[in-house]
């Protein structure tokens, strides 16, 4: 953040979501009816597993675009990898894993840049479309909102726990199809149900991502602990103190001013604050569109988790976890 308040502020009639609000992707006007939508993300591994490892990460870059409405439309491969230690096996499995991905988005690959070093990073520099002023902001949250969540919580958990075998196969596979799952339906439900704000949950957690929301939005946003929607696994593991380094590294930067969690169990707390990997869409609703919004969620087969509400910032806008 203190590095992009460094730069200069741009100013032009064409760009209509830049950097400001630390939103999911940029919109750029083209014409009246045309704007596009881009992002980036890419990663080392996650799991073991070099397709599921692709799928995952391509996964996770589109999602920025699913999170502000736009329809995926190309997409090129950023790509790390150490050939001189690694089969080249394992890279065409990463890229069949993501290609897999953006298929189902119906985007087009165009190619792509890779670079031979250390280890091994993989992702997507992804291109979207939507129409001017259609595009859902994590800004637009409202006092008496109601706030849905699309996806468990607890990828950072149990990816951490697998790297050491503490994971059963149970457990990672269901942590892995998830991750894996496009948040087109969600996407698509958010945009028949007159959805005002929403960010996709990943490297900040589920508190970092909903505290962009509240500052970009002015607002509070308020959490049920115990509605929470976890992974199996995952309280049990985060018990054990399977956190990824996220979840203190977000604490650490929000600290107690921006997250209160009185009376909060500390493992659910710490849930909250770990890292996601292609986690769910959040999304904040007029109360009187939350069953409309649920309606259009189960339609789609997309889990349907009411966690929260919105309320009026008393100060400098937080995020509250109630008990």
């Amino acid at each position: 953040m203190k590095v992009l308040s460094s730069l200069p502020t741009q100013d032009d009639p064409r760009l209509l979501v830049g950097s400001t609000h630390f939103d999911d992707a940029g919109v750029l006007a083209v014409s009246d009816e045309l704007a596009i939508v881009q992002s980036t993300d890419f990663f080392p591994p996650v799991v073991d597993d070099p397709w599921w490892f692709g799928r995952i990460a391509a996964a996770n870059a589109l999602s920025d675009l699913y999170a502000m409405g736009a329809k995926p439309l190309s997409v090129l491969n950023l790509v790390v990898f150490n050939n001189d230690a690694l089969p080249m096996e394992v890279l065409a499995e990463i890229l069949k894993g993501g290609e897999d991905a953006v298929r189902e988005a119906g985007a087009v690959t165009l190619g792509g840049h890779s670079v031979s070093d250390e280890g091994v990073k993989y992702g997507l520099a992804v291109t979207g479309t939507l129409r001017p002023g259609e595009q859902v902001t994590n800004a637009g949250a409202r006092a008496g909102d109601r706030l849905y969540l699309t996806k468990a919580l607890g990828t950072g958990c149990l990816t951490t726990a697998a790297r050491k075998k503490k994971t059963t196969d149970e457990e990672l596979d269901a942590a892995q199809r998830q991750m894996g799952r496009l948040n087109a339906a969600a996407a698509d439900a958010m945009k028949a149900a007159s959805v005002r704000a929403a960010t996709d949950v990943t490297g900040f957690g589920l508190a970092g991502h909903a505290h962009e929301m509240a500052l970009a939005s002015g607002v509070d946003l308020v959490f049920s602990a115990a509605a929470l929607p976890l992974l199996d696994g995952a309280e049990r593991l985060m018990r054990k103190g399977f956190a990824s380094g996220g979840a203190a590294r977000t604490r650490a930067h929000l600290g107690a001013s921006y997250v209160t969690a009185s009376g909060v169990d500390e493992v659910l707390v710490q849930l909250a604050a770990d890292s996601e990997t292609s986690g769910g869409l959040l999304l904040s609703v007029p109360a009187d569109d939350a069953a409309r919004l649920e309606e259009a969620l189960a339609a789609r087969d997309v889990p349907v988790h009411a966690v929260g509400r919105v309320e009026a910032a008393d100060g400098a806008p937080r995020v509250r976890l109630e008990d």
